[in-house]
């Protein structure tokens, strides 16, 4: 009997002691804007690919589902860090969290962001500084956070979720394209400081997408000519355009080809075409 329980005693020592040792030597991907859409299906995919993760969405509940639902062994480590980006406060507690825990951050993936369509006169004035500050202020600071770590260690990673409206003005979603062109310019300015350093920047552009995003923008892309792609095409052709170091991930080739005409039209018919593939509630 004895024996039996010895040993017992020494697997769950050497476990625990694996897992420490993986808890410090091994580097977490931080998920923003996780429990949703194209953020939710980052974390499906990581998941797969065994990555320790943390978390970071408003609901604690949907984040503490979720990791229950891609880690029901338990074999990975995942940490929920419920922050609502749109306080202003906000990318520091994460990066305190991250630090007290002892949690190495390798790749970041800036996924929480929403939009707005409407006359921008008629915008509430708490959504536009709520949209600034998730869409371009908390993306930002995370980024110079961590980034630090990242070059010290000569090793990481940052994939910036940013829109194929962000290449021009969209007339009645114009705040939220403005902070897509903030993603993807700041995005191309940090792919190629960091090139030299070991880090990976890059910037995924893609047109509509099915998630839950457009119901909150009063969009509906049901009735646009361009297809609606599922949120796991964003995210393999994002990873895929990380391993690689591409600048720009354009997840299927239409998003490509929108981006690719803008080149050789004016820039009056490059306006008005992409407000007529916007189709708005209004």
């Amino acid at each position: 009997m004895l024996p039996e329980v010895l040993c017992e005693i020494r697997s769950t020592l050497c476990t625990w002691q694996c897992r420490v040792k993986k808890r410090v030597t091994m580097s977490y991907t931080l998920i923003t804007g996780a429990s949703t859409g194209i953020g939710q299906e980052f974390v499906r995919e990581f998941a797969r690919r065994k990555c320790d993760m943390v978390l970071v969405a408003r609901s604690e509940e949907r984040l503490q589902r979720l990791s229950a639902e891609v880690n029901p062994s338990g074999n990975l480590d995942i940490h929920v860090c419920a922050e609502d980006l749109g306080d202003p406060d906000s990318p520091g507690r994460i990066y305190d969290y991250s630090v007290q825990k002892g949690l190495k951050i390798g790749l970041i993936v800036n996924c929480a962001g929403f939009g707005f369509a409407g006359d921008y006169t008629s915008m509430p004035l708490a959504d536009l500084q709520e949209m600034v500050q998730v869409n371009v202020a908390a993306m930002a600071l995370l980024v110079r956070l961590f980034m630090p770590d990242m070059i010290a260690k000569k090793k990481g990673g940052i994939i910036n979720v940013s829109s194929v409206s962000g290449f021009q003005g969209v007339a009645f979603l114009g705040l939220y394209s403005a902070t897509k062109s903030f993603i993807t310019t700041l995005s191309e300015s940090l792919h190629e400081e960091l090139k030299d350093k070991g880090i990976k920047v890059v910037v995924v552009c893609p047109g509509y997408i099915e998630t839950g995003f457009h119901a909150r923008a009063h969009q509906y892309p049901e009735q646009s000519m361009l297809p609606v792609s599922e949120p796991s095409v964003v995210v393999k052709a994002s990873i895929k355009g990380l391993y690689k170091n591409r600048l720009h991930v354009f997840p299927t080739f239409l998003d490509f080809l929108l981006v690719f005409l803008q080149r050789f039209l004016p820039r009056s018919t490059v306006l008005k075409t992409a407000s007529f593939l916007a189709p708005l509630k209004l």
